[in-house]
């Protein structure tokens, strides 16, 4: 299950063959987002496992599994701003339910990120992604 955001990313990377250009086009995606307001930047948002610093800010439309699911997220390094994009792209606007349903492994390997990225920021996708999971199961959780 992706979303046409991130099928749209997908397909992007399809065209671009070569990976210095994906790599380019994963930094325009992190330059295109919103900065996130210094007063949330918080322990409460800090995303631990991450070699840089990183914030995931969520917001949740409704209750319970169906309630959907939203964030806000940055990072001091520009590589990792564009993966909380991509990750924005996978997950955003599904509800609580959905975003559990994704195998967030299986989709970002479509865009070869696993074999092109150092293992801290390896580590560190893989810890946003948890967060983003443990979010959606908190609120899918609620009655």
């Amino acid at each position: 299950m992706a979303t046409a955001a991130f099928e749209d990313i997908a397909d992007t990377f399809n065209f671009l063959d070569d990976w210095e250009d994906r790599y380019r086009h994963v930094i325009e995606l992190g330059k295109a987002m919103p900065p996130l307001d210094d007063a949330l930047k918080v322990p409460a948002t800090k995303v631990d496992g991450c070699a840089s610093q990183v914030w995931i800010v969520p917001r949740i439309d409704g209750e319970g599994p169906s309630a959907t699911l939203d964030f806000d997220g940055e990072s001091d390094a520009m590589i990792v701003r564009g993966l909380i994009s991509i990750l924005h792209a996978l997950y955003a606007g599904l509800t609580t339910e959905e975003a559990l349903r994704v195998d967030a492994p299986a989709e970002l390997a479509r865009l070869g990120l696993n074999d092109h990225l150092s293992s801290q920021r390896s580590n560190g996708l893989r810890a946003m992604v948890e967060r983003l999971r443990q979010l959606a199961n908190v609120e899918a959780q609620q009655a």
